[in-house]
């Protein structure tokens, strides 16, 4: 994977790339608050032996998606940024490990955006639904709260076929939600079906719940039905026209 990532940098025009072939969970990397940006793709579900983690990381659990946020957001120096790509589970689930690291990503940064993405971005090699996280560092193992609110997007697709094949469609819609989340400030969502803003007041009220879902405003159709004793007469008649059916049918038989 480093050969592949050497020649991909070589290929866009970086002559000299350097890549460090590191674990960063374990106990040998120590690089705290020295990056201004960090984008990442780190494994999903991925189970890491304890006795190899790294002791500074804050996060009691194996879980490696957990473990990767609370790593990168230690990497950030002040007013560092990232944006990491993460199953949606972290965003609401609601044990101990999972909502000790949404704090760190709403106390220690100003998580910025939550951009749902559609189910099937990854495949063939995972169907997981996942989203993208993008945070900016504050403040190191901070007490209160630095984030505001966060701007919630749902991407509906990426361009490609959601099945195995991610075969190339007409729609190209991710210029559409770049350009949505470079003037999030400057409009004002009249709904939440979308995109839109969620205080931190309300987050908190809903357990630290990061999911798109959770705040969306769903649309119900209401669906007109006949009365139910009306229903029952039909279903009466049409009872008897079956049992008329079955009686010829057994006379014929003899």
């Amino acid at each position: 994977m480093v050969r592949l990532g050497l020649m991909n940098l070589m290929m866009h025009g970086i002559d000299n790339p350097k890549i460090d072939y590191k674990d960063s969970l374990s106990k040998s990397y120590n690089e705290a608050e020295q990056y201004d940006i960090v984008l990442a793709n780190p494994p999903f579900t991925g189970k890491i032996d304890r006795d190899d983690i790294n002791t500074s990381l804050r996060i009691n659990s194996s879980s490696s998606e957990l473990l990767f946020l609370d790593r990168i957001s230690s990497m950030l120096r002040k007013d560092g940024k990232a944006a990491v790509i993460v199953p949606e589970g972290v965003l609401f689930g609601s044990s101990k490990a999972q909502k000790q690291t949404k704090e760190i990503l709403l106390k220690d940064n100003q998580l910025e955006a939550v951009i749902s993405l559609p189910k099937g971005t990854f495949k063939p090699y995972t169907g997981v639904k996942t989203a993208i996280l993008v945070f900016t560092k504050v403040e190191e193992k901070s007490k209160t709260w630095h984030t505001e609110k966060v701007w919630f997007y749902e991407l509906r697709s990426d361009g490609y076929s959601l099945d195995d094949n991610r075969r190339r469609l007409k729609d190209f819609p991710l210029p559409e939600a770049k350009r949505a989340f470079d003037s999030r400030n400057k409009t004002l969502a009249k709904d939440r079906k979308i995109h839109f803003f969620v205080p931190i007041d309300e987050i908190q009220e809903n357990d630290l719940d990061l999911s798109f879902n959770r705040y969306k405003e769903y649309v119900y159709t209401e669906q007109p039905y006949e009365p139910p004793k009306e229903i029952l007469a039909k279903l009466m008649n049409l009872e008897k026209e079956i049992l008329s059916d079955i009686e010829e049918l057994n006379s014929l038989i003899g």
